[in-house]
């Protein structure tokens, strides 16, 4: 199982591509997000300034597109690298270990942490996204959660339906695949995995892995899907 299996690093993140490489398996990534942040710190100790709304609050490393639409207010905790086109919309909090790509949208009362965006990805609303790789396009509705500890706080493993994998991490939420769909207040489990254009129906608690073009509806095992109709 490798990270090209789900998406694609974009032309906007070429910066990373050291530490994102295509054949490790994709919770890897989650592991190179600090890394990959630290080297750009390290590289450029002061990035750009850019003119900041009296309500945005800003702490530590923050690289900022100068073409970023920022809000009213939210808060910005670096180290973080937000890219091109992308809009941070009120009461937004992002705290730390974040790299966003091109043309996202990080929303309303929205929380990110250790988590890295690709290009296009829609998180308009009430959403929490910790450590969690987003594809490119991938959509989560209102409300979703990628719940990023199990209750035990044990390892978490990836359930693929055929075996179960050892990811070494304690926080692991979602690996959402390129043009992924997840609907409004939707659970995702700690270490789930959603294929390229898969969909996750809204109110549906869901773990383990969900194969490309697949569709979950309201079953938490991977061995209850409906393929997409169209």
């Amino acid at each position: 199982m490798h990270a090209a299996d789900f998406f694609s690093l974009p032309e906007s993140l070429s910066v990373f591509a050291k530490q994102f490489p295509a054949q490790l398996p994709p919770w890897e990534w989650l592991k190179q997000i600090a890394a990959a942040l630290a080297e750009r710190q390290a590289a450029q100790p002061h990035p750009p300034a850019i003119s900041l709304p009296a309500g945005v609050h800003v702490e530590g490393w923050v690289h900022i597109d100068p073409s970023v639409k920022l809000p009213p207010h939210a808060t910005l905790i670096g180290p973080l690298w937000i890219g091109p086109g992308t809009e941070i919309r009120p009461g937004a909090y992002l705290r730390g270990n974040v790299i966003v790509g091109a043309g996202c949208v990080l929303g309303n009362a929205c929380e990110f942490k250790n988590a890295l965006l690709l290009d296009r990805v829609q998180v308009p609303h009430f959403s929490y996204v910790g450590d969690s790789v987003l594809g490119n396009g991938a959509h989560l509705g209102a409300g979703v959660i990628c719940s990023n500890l199990r209750l035990d706080q044990g390892e978490i493993e990836v359930d693929t339906g055929e075996t179960r994998i050892p990811t070494g991490l304690r926080k692991f939420g979602a690996i959402v695949g390129d043009e992924a769909e997840v609907g409004c207040n939707a659970v995702l489990m700690p270490g789930t995995l959603l294929g390229r254009r898969s969909l996750v129906m809204p109110l549906t608690p869901f773990g383990g892995a969900l194969a490309a073009g697949m569709t979950a509806r309201d079953r938490p095992s991977i061995n209850r899907q409906a393929r997409r109709g169209g």
